[in-house]
């Protein structure tokens, strides 16, 4: 019997297997699906199938910086435990480093690297790491910066990943690492949506001052003294300003000197070393940010199987 490409990724998505491996199953069983399940349950190569399902929204966050690439990925498993063995922090490590070394374009381009040290793709490995690990895995994402000067930081052991990416001119690199690593730091506690006000697009500039003018023109309705249209315009150019402060990068207080923007001490720093530094973007992820979790109820579960339901 025959089979085609779709039937191999159904196999893949049914098994959690790599191509190459549903491929040889589908050709050993003639294309018959069940037996190419057999057929890989039996190889030991589908033990990872029940596990594909789990949802994993553990896991951590690598970001490093080699050669002068800068690389940040997100991998996945089911539990905090797996995040912090030994295994998974080897598998994290050595995809991060597939990702500075390789610079994929997208997830499919990763699949199709050399896993390191091995004869396998990264598509190929995967099951086996599952195996060893004992969990789902998934690589949920990742992103390079191949120029200008990237700083790293891990948060919390990998809960959090920061890179910032400067350019920087008549400076040695190695001088604005403590710069760049405050900065990671700014950005990992506060979460900042943009890096600099100017990356505020117009449609959303314009939506925020009809929510700012909305608050204002509400609060003048109920004011004992209602102000004037010009004042609460006023009013609302002035709570924009608070709104780049409160999410742009640049505009913030930074951190360590209150009263003091980061766009006003990124100045002061590359005064002091000579030349000009500009904070071009930056990438922070958070483990498992929007996946959704399962919701377990021990109790119902236990109770369920006393009743005889499970």
């Amino acid at each position: 019997m025959a089979f085609t490409a779709q039937d191999v990724k159904k196999l893949r998505e049914m098994t959690n297997v790599g191509m190459m491996d549903c491929k040889k199953a589908l050709t050993a069983s003639d294309g018959d699906m069940d037996k190419a399940v057999e057929w890989l349950r039996e190889k030991g190569l589908a033990a990872a199938a029940k596990k594909s399902g789990r949802i994993a929204a553990e896991g951590a966050v690598s970001a490093i910086v080699e050669n002068g690439v800068g690389g940040i990925v997100e991998i996945n498993c089911e539990t905090d435990f797996a995040a912090g063995s030994d295994k998974f922090k080897e598998f994290l490590g050595d995809i991060a480093h597939v990702v500075v070394a390789e610079q994929p374009a997208d997830m499919e381009a990763l699949m199709a690297c050399n896993y390191p040290g091995t004869a396998s793709t990264v598509e190929q490995a995967i099951p086996d790491k599952v195996l060893v690990i004992g969990e789902n895995l998934k690589i949920r994402r990742f992103a390079t910066y191949t120029s200008g000067v990237t700083v790293p930081y891990i948060h919390m052991g990998g809960r959090i990943g920061v890179l910032v990416n400067m350019s920087v001119e008549g400076i040695e690199a190695d001088a604005v690492t403590e710069l760049g690593r405050d900065l990671c730091m700014q950005v990992a506690a506060m979460n900042p949506m943009y890096c600099d006000k100017t990356d505020v697009s117009p449609e959303a500039m314009e939506k925020e001052k009809e929510i700012q003018l909305a608050i204002a023109m509400n609060e003048n309705a109920n004011a004992a003294k209602p102000k004037p249209q010009n004042i609460i315009e006023k009013m609302v150019m002035g709570r924009m300003g608070k709104f780049y402060e409160e999410n742009c990068l640049m505009q913030m207080e930074f951190v360590k000197e209150k009263g003091v923007s980061v766009e006003k001490h990124v100045e002061a720093v590359a005064k002091s070393l000579g030349g000009c530094v500009k904070v071009n973007s930056f990438i922070r992820y958070e483990k498992g940010e929007g996946i959704e979790k399962k919701e377990e109820n021990f109790a119902a579960e236990v109770a369920a199987q006393i009743a005889g339901t499970k």
